[in-house]
């Protein structure tokens, strides 16, 4: 993960198509457009894992149905505790054959139409459910020196819970940190570098204009007359946050992505 700050390589959030969509074709060519260019560009295509909870299609799955191109410092893919264990083998051994190393590993939003992982599929004991930190002991355990893990940290969180919580994660082979959404600067973030300041963090920015949308993300209400220009934002974290990397949730490929190439600099 240092290569990409190193080398100033954007993490770019490619959301893959709904399981319910009336045009599916469509919008596997637009994907395929978003990840090529991503590719061409020399970022980072962060392949959400049914994100808020909504079914959608695999990463892994569309990357190999469509014979996309891999490049491993390339591609990270999200993945969540809703999936049965078979599924999750299958994510895994198609990443692991794909040479995908880079995995965000998080607990996820869930829907009664997604299956959950249980403790006892992967040998958890202990523990009534399974989060993201019995996830990552399970990938360390059966794909020892395989996958990069990294984990998501919420500043919004109480910090004592969160911090409590990524100490767990962090025990359990975490090796990089992805945040949630901020917009300016903010003293949970900083304590988190300050505590941490050998591991790889992540910034997450909040690339469109509808804040009610980052209001649901992190769970506080921003008043809906804040200003906001999420470009000026992204050149402000990058002044803020110059050791860190930099991950772009709902960019506007239309209207943003052209712009990218002028900020980190």
């Amino acid at each position: 993960m240092q290569h990409h700050i190193k080398n100033k390589l954007y993490h770019v959030e490619v959301l893959p198509p709904k399981q319910n969509t009336e045009k599916l074709d469509a919008d596997l060519i637009l994907f395929a457009e978003k990840y090529n260019r991503v590719m061409e560009s020399g970022y980072c295509a962060c392949i959400t894992d049914n994100a808020m909870g909504l079914l959608a299609f695999q990463g892994h799955e569309i990357i190999e149905e469509l014979n996309l191109p891999v490049n491993s410092e390339q591609v990270v893919i999200h993945l969540n505790t809703f999936h049965t264990k078979k599924n999750l083998h299958e994510i895994l051994d198609t990443c692991k054959s794909k040479k995908i190393k880079y995995l965000l590993v998080i607990s996820g939003d869930g829907s009664d139409r997604l299956p959950k992982l249980q403790p006892s599929d992967i040998g958890a004991v202990g523990v009534e459910s399974v989060t993201s930190v019995e996830l990552l002991k399970y990938i360390k355990q059966e794909y020892p020196g395989i996958f990069v893990l990294g984990v998501a940290f919420n500043p919004y969180e109480p910090p004592e819970h969160e911090f409590a919580k990524l100490k767990r994660k962090f025990d359990a082979g975490a090796e990089f940190v992805i945040t949630q959404p901020i917009i300016e600067k903010n003293e949970i973030v900083d304590e988190l570098l300050e505590k941490y300041p050998n591991i790889d963090v992540v910034v997450e920015a909040w690339m469109s204009k509808k804040l009610y949308l980052l209001s649901d993300a992190v769970g506080y209400e921003i008043p809906e007359d804040t200003l906001f220009n999420p470009i000026e934002t992204l050149g402000m974290l990058h002044k803020i946050y110059p050791k860190c990397g930099v991950y772009l949730s709902l960019l506007g490929f239309k209207t943003q992505y052209h712009l990218l190439q002028d900020i980190w600099v």
